[in-house]
């Protein structure tokens, strides 16, 4: 894949120019002489990163704007079966008792031949999950109707039913055929696929939400359902497997009129729910190293990352120069002393964002977490900084935020260095022995061993290890049947094929990619019947499909990440399968192509229409879109999915290339390094702290003159990024220097993925020579051995044949 430069979105006029925050209304107001002075001061983002996002967002992007005048549809649909069964009252007048009747009655009409029908009932179901909007006053009141109607939905056993019928769709021949016939795929093409996903995207999203003020029994409904949703009970495979299977479907060509960004978000919001998002993986971790007899976590790297704070951004060499230009001539127009001008002539003028007297003078606070403002001129007045919140914040020494770890590899390496250079001779892997060495040897031992750190993933490569060495000896390996384990095993067959898919979803998605002949279409499902005649309808059109990239982008990257993580911590190698083959299809160029844009109009992108969002647009009357208010966009400082979205990558791209020697040099060889510094200009301490950890791991790979002239970037991983004591991470050495052989590295490592793979999973090919086997006469020939019926028949013959007139040489058989 070629990593090529592309501009990234188009901005409009008011999006372009520098970023400063304007108090008074909490967002960005435009300062054209500070854009033009090339400075790249922005404000910092108050962003929290969580699993999702606040529930009305994650319920309104699951609608397109195109897809508006379905909510009138639907609300039809509901009234004209309602008045059909039911008195003329409302629905929020009934008893439960009546919801129940009525909620059971459309269940059954869901079973009918007639696929017009179905639709209709479907409708009216979904009208239900939408919350009976019309007889609400406000959106908090639909969001309460909504929770009520889907515990209702649920506990009738509506998922079920629409499990079986979305199977019916997916294997729906004629749609299929009729779908890759047509030159352009609409939204009509859909329909009964959006109406069934639609509803069981809002049942998963909201039973997933959990408030302490639910009833004891929707609680109970809850955990029922998380069960079931995780385990094979849905056409004997978890309902993640079946989504899974239509991503493949679409990406071969066999379904292009698939709703693939409802699929995804269904995809997504099934896993976190199952297998739990980024809170329970801590919990999950910490009791997993309990169970093995781990030491405790040094410290929750949750509270910690939120603790921090963004640094700003390294100015960039054109910014450098044209200040320094700028400040030349105003020194030469002021007339100033000779001496003055002395002391200015001396500096290095490309050191203006480097310089020794600023490194002296901030020492006393290098090791504050506040003290990271890098001024870019001495006279520059910065702006003050966002007060944040006291509740989230973590009080930390004064020091670094993160604890040194060590691993017994690096320990066993300095050992064997220092005999070798003190006695003369080695010993192996003995981290005990110190006989014959220096005193301040022991003392650094000593050091590294108190902050040794034993992962989980080294506990389950040695038990690995034991079971191929041993397969006889090593007994029968008891694996938990947990929500990870069973996904792992419905999706191990096509695992490959799965990984690019979601890729090439992603691909299609990128705002930097162009548009090609040969790459999917993901706008069957955004794209109207009819293409708009007006400025307007096209402005509009234009919005909704950046969004629509914007949302598959958000749920390809939560998909990826949540994935990694759980097998990270189920079993090493189910990670490294799936990393690996994300690898083998170009995900790492893919992942830098997606961030080689101009990445801050990319996260203060506009692209929604407040007004349109679900639930507003169905409570409030709608106020004349104009092209003015649709170029204005929202007042948000940045888009919430956008900078998730980066996070994601590019905690996916730190996934596939730790301690993988031949990944790193990937990133050295695709010229990563200028591409991530561009996305420190994102004022986002979370987002900085993965872009420098990025960072550090090439530095010692790009050279003394790149260190040199990037040092506040190497400032800030020493400010923000863990240390590994022994890492030579900001200098070259021989030894790390090594040639590279990527394909040894991935075999070596696919051959111990292949053995897991076989030894755990594939039980019908194991070597017949393991299997146990019955040496005692009695038990064999008591044995009950069914006969074919052709064989009792012609018995006798059998016998004449093969026994009586065969000659026996008994002395020959004795000896």
């Amino acid at each position: 894949m070629e990593v090529g430069g592309s501009s990234g979105l188009p901005v409009n006029n008011k999006q372009r120019g520098a970023m400063l925050p304007n108090k008074s209304r909490g967002e960005f107001t435009r300062n054209p002489r500070k854009d033009s002075e090339g400075l790249s001061e922005s404000p910092d983002l108050e962003f929290e990163y969580a699993d999702t996002d606040k529930w009305a967002a994650e319920l309104s992007e699951l609608y397109s704007y195109t897809e508006g005048p379905e909510f009138a549809l639907n609300r039809k649909c509901f009234e004209v079966e309602f008045r059909t069964h039911v008195s003329d009252k409302k629905w929020i007048e009934l008893d439960a008792a009546q919801h129940r009747a009525h909620a059971m009655r459309l269940l059954d009409s869901l079973e009918v031949i007639a696929r017009e029908k179905r639709l209709k009932v479907a409708r009216a179901i979904l009208y239900l999950a939408q919350g009976t909007f019309a007889e609400c006053s406000s959106e908090a009141e639909v969001q309460y109707w909504m929770r009520y109607n889907i515990f209702l939905l649920l506990d009738v056993g509506t998922f079920s039913a629409l499990v079986e019928l979305l199977n019916m769709e997916i294997d729906n021949s004629a749609a299929c055929s009729s779908a890759v016939r047509k030159p352009a795929i609409s939204l009509a093409d859909s329909t009964d696929l959006r109406v069934l996903l639609n509803i069981m995207y809002l049942i998963v999203e909201t039973i997933q939400q959990d408030d302490p003020a639910d009833k004891p029994e929707w609680k109970i409904i809850r955990e029922t359902f998380r069960a079931e949703l995780g385990s094979p009970l849905f056409n004997n495979e978890p309902i993640s497997v079946m989504l899974f299977g239509m991503v493949t479907k679409f990406c071969s060509g066999h379904a292009p009129h698939f709703p693939m960004k409802k699929v995804l978000l269904l995809l997504w919001k099934s896993i976190l729910f199952t297998l739990g998002g980024f809170e329970q993986l801590q919990s999950i971790k910490v009791h997993k190293r309990e169970e093995l007899g781990l030491p405790p976590l040094p410290e929750d790297s949750i509270r910690v990352i939120r603790s921090m704070r963004a640094a700003s951004p390294p100015a960039s060499a054109s910014d450098l120069i044209e200040q320094q230009q700028k400040r030349a001539r105003r020194e030469h127009k002021a007339l100033i002393k000779q001496d003055n001008l002395d002391a200015f002539n001396e500096k290095d003028p490309y050191k203006a964002d480097d310089s020794r007297e600023d490194e002296d003078d901030n020492d006393d606070n290098d090791n504050s977490m506040e003290a990271e403002t890098f001024p870019l001129e001495r006279d520059e007045v910065m702006p003050p900084p966002i007060p944040h919140p006291p509740s989230e914040r973590v009080s930390f020494p004064k020091g670094l935020p993160w604890a040194p770890k060590v691993r017994e590899k690096d320990i066993e390496n300095f050992l064997e260095s220092s005999r070798s250079k003190f006695i003369g001779y080695t010993l192996g892997n003995d981290t005990d022995t110190v006989v014959g060495l220096p005193r301040p040897i022991h003392e650094s031992i000593k050091t590294l061993k108190q902050h040794k750190y034993v992962s989980i993933a080294e506990i389950q490569i040695a038990k690995e290890e034991e079971f191929q060495k041993t397969p006889l000896s090593g007994g029968e390996e008891e694996v938990e049947m947990s929500s990870t384990e069973l996904l792992y095993q419905g999706i191990l067959p096509s695992l490959p094929q799965y990984m690019i898919a979601l890729l090439k979803i992603l691909l299609a998605a990128a705002p930097t990619s162009k548009a090609k002949t040969d790459s999917i279409n993901i706008l069957a499902d955004v794209l109207p019947e009819e293409m708009p005649t007006t400025v307007l309808q096209s402005m509009k059109l234009g919005v909704d499909v950046n969004r629509h990239k914007e949302i598959i982008v958000k749920a390809i990257s939560a998909i990826l990440l949540l994935l990694l993580k759980h097998f990270k911590l189920n079993h090493i190698y189910q990670f490294e399968y799936m990393a690996q083959h994300l690898v083998f299809a170009n995900c790492i160029p893919l992942i830098l192509k997606f961030f080689n844009q101009n990445i801050m109009s990319y996260i203060t992108a506009k692209n929604s229409i407040s007004v349109l969002d679900f639930p507003y647009c169905v409570v409030h009357e709608l106020p004349e879109l104009t092209a003015e208010s649709l170029e204005a966009g929202d007042n948000n400082q940045f888009c919430w999915r956008n900078l998730f979205s980066c996070i994601n990558l590019l905690r996916i791209l730190n996934k596939l290339t730790k301690w993988k020697h031949s990944r790193t040099m990937m990133l050295v060889v695709f010229k990563s390094a200028p591409i991530l510094k561009r996305a420190l200009k994102v004022k986002q301490a979370m987002m900085q702290l993965y872009v420098l950890k990025l960072l550090k791991v090439q530095t010692k790979y790009l050279g003394r003159q790149w260190r040199k002239s990037n040092m506040k970037t190497m400032s800030a991983i020493y400010q923000k990024v863990r240390h590994r004591l022994n890492d030579d991470w900001a200098y070259g050495n021989d030894l790390d220097a090594r040639p590279w052989d990527f394909q040894a590295e991935e075999c070596a490592l696919r051959a111990n993925i292949e053995r897991f793979n076989s030894r755990r999973y594939d039980k019908s090919h194991s070597n017949p020579d393991f299997l146990p086997v019955d040496n005692c006469l009695q038990s064999v020939l008591g044995q009950r051995v069914d006969l074919p019926e052709d064989f009792q028949m012609n018995y006798d013959l059998w016998l004449e044949r093969e026994v009586f007139s065969k000659p026996i040489s008994w002395e020959e058989l004795l000896q």
